[in-house]
């Protein structure tokens, strides 16, 4: 019997209409978006189904809008009796893993990861932060010239680090617009395949986002946690996380920490994982893991045709 883990996906997965389909064929996945909607005190499940991107990419916006969506189609899985022996998310994907693990409420959840985004989104005013996604280089030479960028942009003071180890090969790096600018010309010099500069609204996971995590922190602090179900990975140390005190520390540090994807990913195949069920909007996942360890199984479900397929 095939050992199980559900992961879902981050920022960036998202569209209008995601899960839709699935919310009119399944009164389980209906009811999370009724949910948040009722947690939340608006239509956020009006925003995702009939809504304008611009406001869907907002990111007080979208990390809620994931994180529901990525529950509601769970929900219908966990319903038929699918159970997963491990679960983990990326970035905001990892509340996900955790609301399905027990560690706190779905309607708890919903509510942090609103303010989340707009701790994040406030942290760095707009113009100074950027992200890029360097192709086609080790993580080691990606690390040194980031070292080296603040140096090469004319300031030391000048922040650039990792914020993603996707999988081989594709790491995100984050930080201050010039510095990110002189790491990608420096990674190109080492070889780099491409420098793509990402359009987001914030330098997300690196330590420039250190006091929004702090916010965080404060947050999740007043949420009654629960016993965890199952482990959850945790982003931070790719460690299996079983005490939800510990969980939400993590959850804290995540915010302006890199996300260890590939080291997660290497840790449930390591805990004996041979197939992985990515839930949510796109396929992301589902690529970083087939480049980290081809012979994986791995399975999409971002629709009511894929829940019908995958539900007995």
């Amino acid at each position: 019997m095939k050992k199980t883990a559900f992961v879902f996906p981050g920022q960036g997965a998202q569209y209008i209409g995601m899960g839709k389909d699935a919310a009119e064929r399944f009164a389980s996945v209906a009811d999370v978006y009724k949910a948040a909607d009722e947690a939340l005190g608006f239509d956020l499940s009006g925003l995702i189904f009939n809504g304008d991107e611009e406001a869907l990419k907002i990111t007080e916006n979208t990390q809620p809008a994931l994180l529901t969506t990525c529950v509601a189609l769970c929900a219908a899985l966990t319903g038929a009796g699918e159970y997963p022996a491990v679960a983990a998310g990326l970035s905001i994907g990892e509340y996900a893993a955790h609301v399905l693990s027990g560690t706190f409420a779905f309607g708890d959840a919903v509510r942090i990861v609103r303010l989340r985004g707009r701790f994040m989104q406030d942290e760095v005013p707009l113009g100074l932060g950027g992200m890029a996604a360097i192709l086609g280089l080790t993580a080691e030479a990606v690390e040194a010239c980031c070292r080296q960028a603040p140096d090469r942009a004319g300031d030391a003071a000048l922040v650039v680090e990792p914020a993603n180890y996707n999988c081989p090969g594709q790491i995100v790096i984050s930080g201050h617009v010039k510095a990110v600018e002189a790491a990608c010309a420096l990674c190109k010099e080492q070889g780099a395949r491409r420098a793509v500069p990402l359009a987001v609204s914030a330098p997300f996971h690196c330590s420039l986002l250190r006091g929004a995590g702090e916010k965080l922190g404060a947050e999740l602090s007043k949420i009654p946690s629960g016993s965890m179900r199952i482990p959850v990975v945790s982003n931070v140390t790719a460690e299996l996380v079983t005490d939800p005190a510990e969980a939400l520390a993590l959850l804290e540090r995540q915010v302006a920490s890199p996300v260890k994807w590939e080291q997660c990913v290497r840790k449930m195949l390591e805990e004996g994982v041979d197939r992985f069920v990515e839930i949510g909007p796109g396929k992301t996942l589902s690529g970083f893991i087939s480049k980290i360890d081809a012979g994986a199984e791995v399975i999409n479900i971002s629709d009511a045709a894929a829940l019908e397929k995958a539900i007995p």
